[in-house]
């Protein structure tokens, strides 16, 4: 089967698909700034990308399969605040991406991935969240499989596995640039001149290194208080098309290894999150189970009290 858009479908044909052999996909990224070199669609654009060539990659291994692409959505948490950035709190995503993938699952739709392309850190989790709570209510398989990639992208686990792709080792300004790059820089720089190079800016081959201290991040929208105060971080100008093309093919294949099991109904090992899922304070809930906690105290001070 090919490649098809539910936007594009009337019900009747859409309600025709053999469910178990169906696949359904769809970004979930913010609209932020990334510099004054890239659009603030570059999360957007990027999630777009990869759900197109996740699909593709799908459609390569199972023939057999129907695969849908949903509308995307363009909001997220954890975003760095300028003209342009659609930011939302992590409650708001976590909640809209729940209710896109329970309407899903109410119409018989058993296998759903999320594609995301920001790596802010309440934006992961609360996609993961969502994912986990369409899961456990509905009976499905519902994954948001960028996490881990992503933060292994952050953390510079991928800098073998991009010279195999590559096909050569890292230049100098290459390997120095991978140092610290966060955002707007080597990677997503690079990412967009594969995917939408008409949207990059030429300007970004003369755009200074930028780097941060970790006591950095505890400031708001640190990227547009660094240095130039441009908004981004790392190294722009040392990326290429030619980066951006063996990064795709690395990260398909790392979207593929994750999504894989999932679509394997024999497979029972196919959740998986990222680390950040485990932090407490990320977790969208939090809030709320910290005002009932305090009112619980409150409530037994008074107790107390009372009973003197």
């Amino acid at each position: 089967m090919s490649i098809l858009r539910i936007a594009e479908l009337p019900f009747t044909q859409l309600d025709g698909l053999e469910r178990s052999r169906t696949v359904v996909l769809f970004a979930a990224s913010p609209l932020e700034e990334h510099g004054p070199h890239l659009p603030v669609g570059t999360d957007l654009f990027e999630a777009e990308f990869f759900t197109q060539e996740l699909a593709l990659r799908i459609e390569e291994a199972k023939p057999d399969w129907s695969v849908l692409i949903g509308p995307p959505l363009p909001i997220g948490a954890s975003a760095f605040e300028q003209a342009g950035t659609l930011l939302v709190r992590a409650r708001t995503i976590r909640n809209a991406v729940l209710d896109y993938g329970a309407a899903l699952a109410r119409q018989g739709f058993r296998y759903i991935l999320v594609i995301n392309a920001h790596g802010g850190p309440r934006h992961i989790v609360a996609l993961e969240e969502a994912a986990a709570v369409v899961s456990r209510r509905y009976g499905v398989r519902m994954l948001s499989v960028s996490g881990p990639i992503l933060l292994k992208v952050l953390c510079g686990k991928f800098v073998n596995q991009v010279e195999s792709s590559l096909g050569r080792p890292l230049t100098p300004a290459e390997r120095e640039a991978l140092e610290g790059d966060a955002h707007a820089g080597l990677w997503e720089t690079s990412l967009l001149l594969r995917a939408r190079p008409e949207l990059v800016d030429p300007g970004f081959r003369h755009l200074a290194p930028q780097r941060f201290l970790l006591l950095d991040v505890l400031r708001k929208n640190y990227p547009l208080r660094l240095g130039n105060k441009m908004g981004y971080i790392g190294s722009p100008a040392a990326a290429s098309r030619e980066f951006g093309e063996a990064a795709r093919r690395l990260l398909v294949e790392a979207a593929w290894e994750l999504a894989c099991p999932a679509l394997d109904p024999e497979d029972e090992n196919w959740q998986t999150t990222s680390v950040l899922y485990k932090v407490p304070f990320l977790r969208t809930a939090l809030p709320y189970v910290a005002s009932l906690a305090g009112a619980l105290l409150v409530l037994f001070a008074i107790a107390t009290w009372w009973h003197r």
